[in-house]
């Protein structure tokens, strides 16, 4: 078997912890590149995806998504979104990226929005 890289590795624990957590929540899954961070909120049990925002949305493409604030428009965002399907409660799904800077951003502002992680 392949060794596999530190990001690989956090990730398989991180999913690996939320699936004895999440049970009948949906998550909310982060993942960010160096120009742009994308959120959606996944229905694991049927395979949907409930509510998703991204720094390529037209009304904020405009504007880069490397920056803090950038990702606390997508946090506010994909909350909204989510609150408007019906989703309030959201197990948080950081993947491999460390919850730190950007990431921290938006989960910040996806619970100041009214999601519960």
């Amino acid at each position: 078997m392949a060794k596999l890289s530190l990001f690989a590795r956090r990730r398989r624990r991180v999913r690996t912890a939320l699936k004895a957590v999440s049970g009948t929540r949906p998550r909310l899954s982060v993942h960010r590149s160096g120009r742009h961070i994308y959120a959606q909120v996944i229905d694991d049990a049927q395979g949907k995806t409930v509510a998703a925002a991204s720094t390529l949305d037209k009304d904020v493409r405009g504007k880069t998504g490397a920056t803090s604030e950038a990702a606390a428009d997508v946090g506010k965002r994909v909350a909204a979104a989510a609150t408007a399907a019906g989703v309030t409660r959201v197990v948080f799904d950081r993947g491999g990226f460390l919850f730190h800077g950007r990431v921290k951003a938006l989960a910040d502002a996806a619970r100041e929005a009214g999601l519960e992680f």
